[in-house]
């Protein structure tokens, strides 16, 4: 009975967040923005989270000339659909609206070899290749196993192999890319204007001034400073309430 319950709770959730996104959908074709974020905000709250929610949040911020969120939620639907294509337009045409043109060093290495693949796919989606990967080893055992001829044997033995190397791979795949993320501690600054300082505390010297929308990666927490790196590597402080995690 209970689990009877929780899976007609289940249903009754994913049914609420899908007519809260259309209504969401029918705010922002009238140009009801403030609405239709009301709207995305509150299925985000719920727990229900998506690509297509965080693209449509950024659209509406974006339309209201507001340049941190809009950032904010491109950069938070490119996450979870890295090769989407529409997605990184939208923030492309979002960044343009940022004061601070910040150059981005690009990595070199093994590393960055192993990151450009990675990064193809979200980890979620990793996690859920591997499943459909020994999904298909398992009926390639079965075919295996059944057959009655040696050729048909070997095609399904070397089948098996290839799914073997298929589910490790997608799973390091997947681990690798939730470290990395996790590791690099993304954040976009949603102050107007914040000075980065070279030690946690507001009368040191400044370093650079930031303007809203700018990305930071976070390397360390002292009591409400964070140090944070640039795209450039300019590294400095900066207080916890100007930036926003992504992760």
């Amino acid at each position: 009975m209970k689990k009877s319950i929780y899976l007609l709770l289940l249903v009754s959730q994913v049914f609420c967040a899908q007519n809260a996104f259309e209504k969401g959908n029918q705010y922002y074709q009238k140009e009801n923005y403030q609405d239709a974020i009301s709207t995305y905000e509150g299925i985000i709250s719920s727990g229900k989270q998506s690509a297509e929610v965080y693209f449509n949040l950024g659209n509406c911020y974006y339309k209201l000339h507001k340049v941190a969120p809009a950032i904010f939620n491109f950069e938070k639907a490119l996450q979870l659909n890295p090769n989407d294509s529409e997605i990184q337009t939208n923030l492309d045409f979002a960044k343009k609206m940022a004061i601070d043109d910040i150059k981005v060093i690009p990595k070199v290495g093994f590393s960055k070899i192993i990151q450009d693949l990675t990064s193809k796919l979200n980890y979620n989606t990793w996690a859920w290749l591997a499943v459909v990967f020994a999904f298909a080893f398992f009926a390639s055992f079965l075919g295996y196993y059944f057959s009655e001829t040696t050729f048909k044997k070997r095609v399904f033995f070397t089948a098996m192999f290839a799914l073997i190397l298929g589910i490790l791979f997608s799973f390091f795949a997947g681990m690798y890319e939730r470290k990395r993320l996790a590791n690099e501690k993304p954040a976009i600054v949603f102050a107007d204007t914040v000075s980065l300082k070279s030690e946690p505390k507001g009368n040191s010297s400044e370093v650079i001034v930031l303007h809203e929308g700018a990305k930071v990666y976070i390397l360390e927490t002292i009591a409400n400073w964070r140090k944070v790196q640039l795209t450039d590597e300019t590294t400095g402080w900066i207080p916890d309430e100007a930036i926003k995690e992504l992760n």
